[in-house]
């Protein structure tokens, strides 16, 4: 079976997204997994509707969720991380379909941003195998 996927991309910091994308793309195609629909949103905190939508659709079986929140000179990185992966969460268990966290941060430079640009494909992973695991 082909599990179709949807993925949530952050606009933000999009030198960085866009890379995890690519990869994260790249690995669906290796596990004979579709990318039905793919949404840009501004940022992370923006994620939870886009997934909402995502989730509510029949043909799509999970979704994964790419951003990067790098380390500001407040404390605004770790509120958007937190407030946004327990929306996630929450989402997935309402909707009885995995949503995998391709979000990096907080508190990290942009040189660390950088060196995860794979967890987009480690997200998708993710997301496939728990549909493997749950079906």
């Amino acid at each position: 079976m082909r599990y179709k996927l949807g993925f949530v991309v952050s606009e933000f910091n999009f030198d960085i997204t866009s890379m995890m994308y690519e990869r994260a793309k790249a690995h669906a195609e290796f596990l004979e997994a579709d990318v039905a629909k793919t949404m840009y949103v501004p940022g992370v905190f923006d994620m939870p509707l886009a997934i909402k939508r995502l989730l509510e659709m029949d043909d799509i079986d999970g979704v994964v969720t790419l951003g990067c929140v790098i380390e500001g000179e407040t404390e605004h990185d770790e509120v958007v991380i937190a407030h946004a992966s327990r929306k996630i969460a929450d989402l997935s268990l309402e909707y009885d379909k995995p949503v995998a966290l391709g979000i990096t941060g907080p508190g990290m430079s942009r040189l660390q941003a950088e060196r995860r640009i794979e967890k987009g494909r480690d997200a998708t992973e993710a997301c496939v195998k728990m549909l493997k695991r749950l079906a």
